[in-house]
C-alpha cells in the first residue's frame, strides 16, 4: 500500500483541519497555525518550488533553526517531488558544510538569516547550486538568492494557473521506495555518511514508534533538539503530524546561547506533555533544579532529599517489579508530591508526563532522579539508519538501565562477529531488519555492502535481549577494548562511571587496542580541581599544585580498583594503569564529539595518536609525567 509522507500530511490535514498543528514564538506570545493553515503555506512553497524549475529527484538543503518554516519547508520539498538534506546548525567550519552541500549534490538551499553568511561564505565553491531560499528579510539579496516570500508569491501565481490536480501531478507520482532526505551522520569511527531515508521508511517508523507509546490529538510537544535531528524528525512531529497533535518550536534568539536560555521559559509557556531530551540537557536541568532548592535554604534541601528517596524507594528501577512492602509508602509519596515535586514540576509547565531521551546511553542516576520527582525520563534506542527509532521504554513498561522494548513490527537478532545468532540473554551485535531499515548510503556502496545485508541492518552496536523482551544496549560492537590475548570488553560503561562518580573529571576515553593495559585519555574539571587545591591553599598556577590535582585524579580513577570504595564494579584488566590529561575538551567544533554527543573515537585516536603511544613507555606510564602537568597549566 502507497504510505509516503505527502500521503500522510494530506490524510492528517482532512482529519484534523482544525487543531493545531504547529507553535511558534516570534515575538511576545506562541501563535498556533492549525493543520489547514499549514496546508495552504505548503501548497504556495511547494509550488513556488515548482516555479522555479525543481524536479522530481532534485536535493535541497535546509539549514536552519527549529521554526513553522522549517516543517513547512520540507514539506513543500515532496511536493516539488524534492529531496531534503537536512543540514545542522552546529557545522560552524566551512569544509563540514561545503562537503555535505557538495556530495549531496544540493541545487537549492533554504536557509535562515541567521545561517545565511555561512552559505555565502563557501557560495563559490558552490557551482551547482542554483537558487538560494531565505527564510528571513533581507536588506540586500546576492545573486541567486530569494526570500521566501517571493517564491510563495510564485507559488500563488502558479496556482492560480493550473488545476489542483496539475499541482498535485508530481506528489501524487511520489512511491514508497523514493528517497526522501539524505541525513549525514557525523559518525563515531569514520567521515560523515550520506544516510538515505525513503518515504515509507519514515512513515512506518511512525506506526512503529507509536506501538510504544500511546499519543493523541490533544498532545503537545515543546522541540528541543535540532529538527535536522532523525530522532526530532520522526518523534518531535512526524508522530504527532499523524495524530492531529501540536508541535511547538523554541524560539529562536540573536545567538545560540540566546535561544538555550529560552528553552526552560518555552516550557512553561508551551506546557508540552513529553520532551525528547539528551543526557546533556538532561543533565542541565537536573542541575538547575538542585540550585533552585539549595536557594531555599538548608530544612528544603533535607526535605527534597528525603522526599526523592522515598519516592525513588516507592517506584524502583521498574513498573514490571512486584512493589511489595513499599505499596505502604504511597501515603508518603502522595504528600511529598503535594507538598513539594508538585511545585517542582510547573517549571516544566505542570503538564510534563516523561521525558524520552535517545542517542547516548541514560545514566541509571539520572532516571532514578527524574523518577524521583515525578517526571520520568525514559531511554529509547535507535539510528539514523533505521530511520531512527528501534526501541524505547515507556510508561507502559520501563526497566532503568534498558533501551525498552522493541516497537513493532521488527525483527532484531543479536549476532556474533561472525554474524551467527546469538541466544537471548548473550551479548553481540544488534541487527535489525525491518521497513525502517535506510535504502543505503548516498553514493557509497561499499558502506551500504557492509552495513545492509539482505535487508538486515548492521548496527555496529553491542547488545542482548533479556528474557523480558527488553533490549540492553552496552556501547559500540565496533569500539570494543581488545586485550593483548584478544578478549573484549565494552568500554561506555567505564567510562560514564568515572564521569559521574567523579566531579573532577569531565569527559574520558578508554584505549587499548591489544596492548598489555588499558589506557585512558582524561578531560579534566579545572573549576572542581582549583576549589579542591584551595583547600590545600594551593593553585594550578604552581608545579606542586599540578601534581597534587593529578593524584586527586589518580584517586578518582582508584575508586574502581582494588581497595578502592568502587572496586569489582568493573574487572580490574580493563581499568586504566595509567592516564594522560588534556588540555581541550572534545567538542562538536574539535569534532571529537558528534550531534548526538558521542565520542568520535577514530579522530580522538588519529589527534591523541602520540600521547596513546606515550603512555605505553615507562616514562608516559608515570602519573607526574611532564606532559600530564603541563596540561594542566
Amino acid at each position: 500500500m502507497k504510505k509516503t509522507l505527502v500521503d500522510l500530511f494530506e490524510a492528517s490535514v482532512k482529519q484534523y483541519p482544525n487543531n493545531t498543528f504547529l507553535l511558534e514564538k516570534t515575538d511576545k506570545v506562541f501563535q498556533p497555525t492549525t493543520y489547514t493553515q499549514v496546508k495552504e503555506q505548503v501548497y504556495r512553497l511547494g509550488a513556488g518550488l515548482q516555479a522555479l524549475g525543481v524536479k522530481k529527484g532534485d536535493c535541497m538543503a535546509l539549514l536552519s533553526e527549529g521554526r513553522n518554516l522549517w516543517v513547512i519547508g520540507e514539506l513543500a520539498m515532496f511536493y516539488a517531488g524534492a529531496v531534503n538534506v537536512p543540514l545542522s546548525i552546529k557545522l560552524e567550519e566551512s569544509n563540514d558544510l561545503l562537503f555535505r552541500l557538495i556530495h549531496g549534490d544540493v541545487k537549492y538551499i533554504m536557509v535562515s538569516g541567521t545561517h545565511l553568511k555561512k552559505v555565502r561564505a563557501i557560495k563559490e565553491q558552490l557551482t551547482s547550486v542554483e537558487k538560494i531560499i531565505v527564510f528571513d528579510k533581507q536588506e540586500s539579496y546576492e545573486a541567486g538568492e530569494m526570500c521566501v516570500e517571493d517564491v510563495m508569491k510564485l507559488g500563488d501565481v502558479f496556482l492560480s494557473n493550473h488545476t489542483h490536480e496539475e499541482f498535485m501531478a508530481v506528489a501524487n507520482s511520489i512511491q514508497n521506495d523514493d528517497y526522501a532526505t539524505i541525513t549525514y551522520t557525523s559518525g563515531t569511527t569514520s567521515d560523515p555518511k550520506g544516510v538515505i531515508l525513503t518515504h515509507r521508511n519514515y512513515t512506518a517508523n511512525v506506526e512503529q514508534s507509536l506501538t510504544l507509546v500511546n499519543i493523541d490529538q490533544t498532545w503537545r510537544t515543546l522541540i528541543i533538539l535540532p529538527l535536522d535531528h532523525c530522532f526530532a524528525h520522526v518523534v518531535g512531529f512526524y508522530i504527532m503530524m499523524s495524530v492531529g497533535a501540536t508541535v511547538a518550536t523554541v524560539q529562536v534568539g540573536r545567538t545560540p546561547l540566546e535561544s538555550l536560555k529560552n528553552i526552560p521559559l518555552n516550557i512553561k509557556e508551551v506546557k508540552p506533555h513529553f520532551i525528547l531530551s539528551v543526557p546533556a540537557l538532561a543533565k542541565t536541568f537536573k542541575k538547575n533544579i538542585e540550585q533552585g532548592i539549595r536557594a531555599k535554604g538548608d530544612t528544603t534541601v533535607r526535605l527534597f532529599n528525603f522526599g526523592l528517596k522515598v519516592r525513588q524507594l516507592y517506584y524502583g528501577d521498574s513498573n514490571l517489579d512486584f512493589k511489595g512492602w513499599r505499596y505502604l509508602l504511597k501515603p508518603l509519596v502522595w504528600m511529598f508530591d503535594k507538598i513539594l515535586f508538585s511545585k517542582v514540576r510547573e517549571n516544566f509547565g505542570g503538564q510534563l508526563r516523561f521525558f524520552i531521551g535517545g542517542g547516548a546511553l541514560l545514566d541509571k542516576d539520572l532516571q532514578k532522579f527524574y523518577i524521583g520527582i515525578g517526571i520520568p525520563m525514559f531511554q529509547g534506542y535507535g539510528l539514523s539508519e533505521a530511520t531512527p527509532v528501534i526501541s524505547s521504554n515507556g510508561p507502559d513498561r520501563y526497566r532503568f538501565g534498558s533501551s525498552g522494548k522493541l516497537v513493532s513490527p521488527i525483527e532484531l537478532t543479536i549476532c556474533d562477529s561472525e554474524g551467527k545468532e546469538l541466544p537471548v540473554g548473550e551479548m553481540g551485535e544488534i541487527v535489525v531488519k525491518g521497513e525502517n531499515v535506510m535504502a543505503g548510503y548516498w553514493k557509497n556502496p561499499e558502506s551500504t555492502a557492509e552495513t545492509v545485508k539482505d535487508g538486515k541492518l548492521y548496527t555496529g552496536d553491542l547488545g542482548y535481549m533479556s528474557k523480558e523482551g527488553l533490549l540492553y544496549v552496552k556501547g559500540r560492537f565496533k569500539s570494543l577494548l581488545i586485550s593483548s590475548d584478544g578478549e573484549k570488553y565494552s568500554p561506555e560503561g567505564i567510562e560514564e562511571s568515572l564521569v559521574e562518580q567523579s566531579p573532577y573529571i569531565d569527559q574520558v576515553m578508554l584505549y587499548n587496542n591489544q596492548s598489555a593495559y588499558t589506557t585512558a585519555l582524561i578531560v579534566p574539571n579545572k573549576e572542581q580541581l582549583t576549589r579542591k587545591l584551595k583547600q590545600q591553599n594551593l593553585t594550578l598556577d604552581t608545579e606542586e599544585g599540578r601534581k597534587a590535582a593529578l593524584q586527586v585524579l589518580d584517586k578518582a580513577v582508584g575508586k574502581f580498583k582494588k581497595g578502592g570504595e568502587l572496586e569489582g564494579m568493573f574487572p580490574e584488566r580493563w581499568l586504566p594503569s595509567c592516564f594522560a590529561v588534556l588540555a581541550e575538551p572534545f567538542t562538536e567544533k574539535n569534532q571529537m564529539i558528534n550531534s548526538t554527543m558521542k565520542m568520535v573515537r577514530g579522530k580522538i585516536e588519529k589527534a591523541y595518536a602520540e600521547r596513546i603511544a606515550y603512555m605505553y613507555t615507562a616514562e608516559g606510564k608515570q602519573l607526574l609525567n611532564q606532559q600530564n602537568l603541563d596540561a594542566l597549566k
